[in-house]
Order: structure tokens, then C-alpha cells, then sequence
């Protein structure tokens, strides 16, 4: 998807509400979600997550009634307040979409001690878990019709 997936507007809240979500820190050397790197990988990338993501800014912009970027720190967070309350699932998208970019970003990823490769052909090692808690799952009667 291209950036004209969205108004300008749009991604001008949508950069704003990133930074509100994951602001710039100095102490861990790491940008915020608004970076411009990262907000053109969200751009880059909503695929199907343009329509919720779409919504969430809409009902955004009607919560705060103007630009966010024009809203003091405390009329933000009053507005930031009320979407988490009554954005609903494209509000929770929105929210996913910045996380999952932000968390791609190299700069982050060597900033949480992460090398920078896909994760095969290496792989990585996982702790193994109880595995007994699926127990209940393997108990139920199957769902799915066999193959023949």
C-alpha cells in the first residue's frame, strides 16, 4: 500500500498518535514510533489493516476535533484517553500496526540486544514450556472432518 492510502491529515494524527504511544528515548538510544522510518513502514505495510486503521483515525480526529498535533499535551492525553475507551477493534489494529513496526526497526531491535538476521536459517531458541497445558485441547473431540 501506498502512502495515498491515507490523507495527509491522517498521517499527520497517525504520526502523532505513534509518538503518544512510543515516544523517542534518549536513555536507550531508540527513536519513537513517529520516526520517519518507521512511519513509512507502517505506510508501507497496512495491507489489510487499511480500513481499520482508516477507522481509528477517523473516530480520532472526531474525538479531538482538530489536528492532534494542534491539541496541547493535556487535551492529547484526554483524547488519547477516550479512544482507548471507545475505538473499539480498529482502535486495538491501530495500536498493533505501530507496535509491530516499531518492533521490526533495526535500531530497536539492537537496542533489546536482538541480532539483526531473519530468524531462520538459524533459528532461535525457545525455553521450553509446560506442555501438559494443551492437554485439554488434545481431550476434545475432533472438529474437523477427516480427509479421505
Amino acid at each position: 500500500m501506498s502512502a495515498e492510502t491515507l490523507t495527509q491529515t491522517q498521517r499527520d494524527d497517525l504520526r502523532t498518535i505513534a509518538a503518544m504511544i512510543i515516544p523517542e528515548s534518549a536513555e536507550y538510544r531508540v527513536p519513537g514510533a513517529d520516526d520517519r522510518a518507521i512511519q513509512a513502514d507502517i505506510l508501507a505495510t497496512l495491507g489489510r489493516d487499511t480500513e481499520p486503521v482508516r477507522a481509528a483515525l477517523d473516530h480520532l480526529a472526531r474525538l479531538a476535533g482538530k489536528p492532534l498535533a494542534e491539541l496541547d499535551t493535556a487535551q492529547r492525553d484526554q483524547v488519547a484517553k477516550q479512544f482507548r475507551a471507545t475505538g473499539g477493534v480498529p482502535a486495538a489494529t491501530l495500536v498493533r500496526v505501530v507496535l509491530q513496526c516499531y518492533y521490526r526497526d533495526d535500531r530497536v531491535l539492537r537496542s533489546l540486544g536482538h541480532e539483526l538476521r531473519a530468524p531462520f536459517p538459524k533459528g532461535h531458541t525457545l525455553e521450553q514450556g509446560d506442555w501438559s497445558l494443551l492437554d485439554p485441547v488434545k481431550a476434545r473431540p475432533a472438529t474437523l472432518r477427516r480427509a479421505p
